[in-house]
């Protein structure tokens, strides 16, 4: 009887060893997860990136009260930041005019001296005026754009995730348009590719003749390197005309196609991607307006000249307000070329539609030519949240919604069958940055863009601090920082403004 008893009493203790664990150990780390989420208040998660938050915002449970009085923060916050900085631009303007006409009526009295400190003070207020001018017409609400998508995603996304993962369960997200990825290369996107190449030709040239390109890189491997990533995402796209691809040295963020297969990266964007994916999804993007022949209907409607000459006087005012002297300066000094601006607002005539529709067929070939399709998504969220506007105003004013944007490419993501052996990384992107950092560097050094555009400006002047934003601080801390006496061009702004730089 006693064996039988220790037996059973054996049995037992047996089992209460395997339960134990689930019942009385350490939480799982899930519910560690969770603790550490219902600490975070609703502004600390619109810190976080977009891919971040599609993962966590099927879980976070705000009420619509938070909802909403984060809302009316955000709007009080953009209204009374834009305020300040138009009030700096006006202020800037007051004083340049009053240097301006300093100028004049004591030309014929100044030393050299005095001369070159009354130029380097109308030069830097030049500066000044024209970031000031960017930032509050550009800039401060782009960022304020961003986390506005943000507190949407973190509201809306929980529901259409759910609709998402239904029409996965039942096929119907196959009848999406464009849904038939298997037959990517044999599908019929636009009929008449072909037809885009003479004006493609005539574009480049046009550019090449009135100075609006930027010269090639000169380095051949990254030449190269581009190039046959390029070509190997096209093999796998619907563009159906050769593909012809130049690594521009313009500091600017930006890629772009112009009709018939003509495809230019500028430097800026190999420097600010961090792996192959993302380069492979913003190239792949700016191919697919190829493949849809997006820029066709604009350039039927008008010549190549005309075009160019509206896209230099759109630009202008967008930027300087109306003074193109200025806004070129700007562009020199800055390292703000701003080409893809041109581009993108009236050369390609790309309408918010377009984008979508280039977002969902470039996320399609990155797929497709074995990357990671979240690379473009990634891509995206630096540019919105971390490396900013300054030299890449081209990536967002004329693109749709940024909730819009990211929730369409995040459902795209969702729909294709992923392979666990996409791309993010490879050894020859790593070799490709080794060859750019030198270049960069003496970029930097040389503190403007070879961009062959004749500006006057006096040599010499110390450039002012700059009124931009440091990488991955709240904008609402950017607006908030006090000023010091607007009178002192050179020194404007605290030691918070002046840490603040998009670059």
């Amino acid at each position: 009887m006693m064996k039988i008893v220790k037996r059973l009493l054996a049995i037992m203790l047996c089992e209460l060893l395997v339960v134990l664990p689930a019942t009385s150990g350490p939480p799982k780390p899930e519910t560690r997860r969770d603790t550490a989420r219902q600490t975070l208040t609703l502004r600390d998660y619109l810190q976080k990136s977009y891919v971040e938050l599609f993962h966590l915002a099927p879980e976070l449970q705000f009420s619509t009260a938070q909802i909403e009085a984060e809302q009316r923060t955000l709007n009080q916050g953009k209204s009374m930041c834009v305020s300040r900085f138009k009030e700096r631009a006006k202020d800037y303007q007051r004083q340049l005019e009053a240097a301006e006409t300093r100028l004049k009526e004591t030309t014929n009295r100044l030393s050299d001296a005095q001369r070159k400190a009354l130029h380097c003070k109308i030069q830097n207020l030049r500066l000044l005026h024209s970031e000031a001018q960017s930032l509050e017409s550009h800039a401060i609400p782009t960022a304020y754009d961003n986390l506005q998508a943000k507190l949407d995603l973190i509201e809306k996304w929980p529901a259409v995730y759910r609709q998402t993962r239904e029409e996965i369960s039942s096929g119907a997200y196959l009848k999406r348009r464009w849904g038939d990825v298997k037959d990517i290369g044999f599908r019929r996107i636009a009929a008449n590719q072909q037809d885009d190449i003479k004006q493609g030709q005539e574009a480049v040239e046009e550019m090449k003749r009135t100075g609006l390109l930027p010269p090639a890189l000169k380095n051949q491997e990254i030449q190269d390197y581009v190039n046959d990533l390029a070509q190997k995402i096209a093999r796998k796209s619907d563009l159906q005309v050769p593909l012809h691809v130049s690594v521009l040295d313009s500091r600017e963020i930006n890629a772009f196609a112009l009709p018939g297969g003509y495809l230019f990266v500028e430097r800026g964007l190999l420097e600010a991607v961090d792996d192959e994916s993302e380069l492979a999804g913003v190239i792949a993007h700016e191919m697919a307006h190829d493949a849809a022949r997006h820029s066709h209907k604009m350039m039927r409607r008008a010549t190549i000249a005309n075009v160019f000459f509206q896209a230099a006087q759109v630009a202008s005012v967008v930027l300087t307000g109306g003074i193109m002297g200025i806004c070129l300066y700007y562009a020199l000094q800055y390292g703000y070329y701003g080409l893809g601006l041109i581009l993108n607002l009236k050369l390609l005539g790309v309408s918010r539609e377009n984008e979508l529709e280039a977002d969902q067929l470039g996320i399609q070939y990155t797929w497709n030519a074995g990357y990671d399709p979240s690379g473009f998504v990634r891509f995206f969220d630096k540019m919105a949240t971390r490396t900013g506007y300054v030299h890449s105003v081209s990536w967002f004013r004329t693109h749709p919604p940024f909730y819009q944007r990211m929730v369409d490419a995040e459902r795209e993501i969702m729909f294709l069958p992923r392979d666990p052996l996409e791309i993010v990384q490879t050894s020859t992107f790593e070799r490709m940055k080794k060859e750019l950092a030198p270049i960069t560097a003496k970029a930097e050094r040389e503190g403007k863009e070879r961009a062959g555009l004749p500006i006057p400006h006096e040599e010499g002047c110390q450039a002012p601090k700059k009124l931009g934003y440091q990488p991955g601080e709240p904008i609402e801390e950017v607006c908030e920082a006090p000023l010091q006496n607007p009178r002192r061009y050179g020194s404007e702004v605290t030691s918070k403004m002046s840490r603040m730089s998009w670059q």
